[in-house]
């Protein structure tokens, strides 16, 4: 039943709870304003990608949700507390890994873990098995007993990761997890993310890997300017910009000839016998070209469809104002 039927018949629809808000959130030093009035909600156990050149703003605006620096304005809710009037309670309720690796590499792989137990107050023999069952849980039983800079750079990843899990936070800022990782190791790391959420996990993810959001996000946010410039789906954000197009291959170029008539705005190479028809890759128009190419015996002896990907997003959404390149030059909202 849709929201509109509901609201007819006087039921009410479920919201699922929120994990992070923000109103207006605005930070600025000086002169420079590094966010510019952002607006966040993101759903409980879910993936929510911030992207963004270098020096957009991501870490500014992870560091200001786990409570390292405060905002400069805005109404900001982290796991239902605002974290300048309530930050321990955001604390006890997050956990955050960074871009480099926050292990000590003078205690082995287990003491790492001991330590952050003693850290959240956990008791001894809690403690240690929290420690085990997270050493389980990240493949680093045989590395246990060896310091971090035995490991490689995957396996120091997984136990700060593990390390940031001691607590059980229902939240987690992973700021560029898997950059310099070889691509197992990216996998790898891509599996410990979907598996936190499937246990109901909060995951706020920047990183510089697009595909890696198209990946994992279920909601992807651009930062450019200061401002988020574009959000929603990775499938939304991708229809949104232009230059989708069905490529087709022809036998001989009388096919071509006809096709490049009855299509009319087409990109077409003669040598290759090739035509780019615009398309936004839907079943529908797909549909119907094959059913004039059907009725009209026209004989295509190959067909690729080609849509944009985030990388093609990514660069439309955050060209410099003035470039002539731009494809995207306002701010888009994409709604759920």
């Amino acid at each position: 039943m849709n929201p509109a039927a509901r609201t007819l018949l006087g039921m009410t629809t479920s919201r699922s709870p929120r994990a992070i808000t923000a109103t207006g959130l605005r930070k600025a030093y000086g002169e420079q304003v590094v966010l510019d009035g952002i607006d966040l909600d993101i759903a409980e156990g879910t993936v929510f990608s911030l992207l963004g050149p270098n020096g957009a703003g991501k870490t500014t605006m992870v560091q200001i949700l786990s409570t390292l620096i405060g905002a400069d304005g805005g109404d900001i809710r982290v796991a239902g507390h605002d974290p300048a009037k309530d930050p321990d309670a955001v604390r006890s309720a997050i956990g955050v890994t960074g871009q480099f690796s926050a292990v000590d590499h003078l205690l082995t792989g287990e003491e790492n873990l001991l330590l952050m137990a003693d850290l959240n107050y956990l008791g001894r023999r809690e403690g240690r098995r929290r420690a085990a069952e997270l050493l389980e849980r990240f493949d680093l039983v045989d590395a246990a007993k060896r310091t971090p800079a035995t490991y490689s750079g995957g396996m120091q990843r997984r136990l700060d990761i593990a390390m940031t899990l001691v607590g059980q936070p229902r939240i987690i800022f992973l700021d560029e997890p898997t950059s310099g990782l070889d691509p197992r190791s990216r996998h790898t790391m891509w599996q410990i993310v979907r598996d936190l959420v499937a246990g109901g996990v909060t995951v706020f993810l920047t990183t510089q890997y697009l595909d890696e959001a198209d990946q994992l996000a279920d909601r992807i946010a651009v930062l450019n300017g200061g401002k988020l410039v574009a959000e929603g789906t990775a499938e939304e954000l991708k229809r949104r910009i232009p230059g989708g197009h069905v490529r087709l291959r022809f036998a001989v170029p009388g096919d071509l000839e006809r096709a490049a008539r009855a299509f009319g705005e087409v990109s077409r190479d003669d040598e290759a016998l090739t035509l780019q028809v615009p398309s936004d890759g839907s079943v529908r128009e797909l549909r119907s070209l094959l059913d004039w190419l059907d009725a009209e015996s026209v004989d295509a002896e190959e067909l690729s469809v080609h849509t944009p990907d985030l990388d093609d997003v990514f660069f439309a959404l955050t060209e410099k104002p003035g470039n002539p390149t731009a494809q995207v030059t306002t701010a888009q909202k994409v709604n759920a």
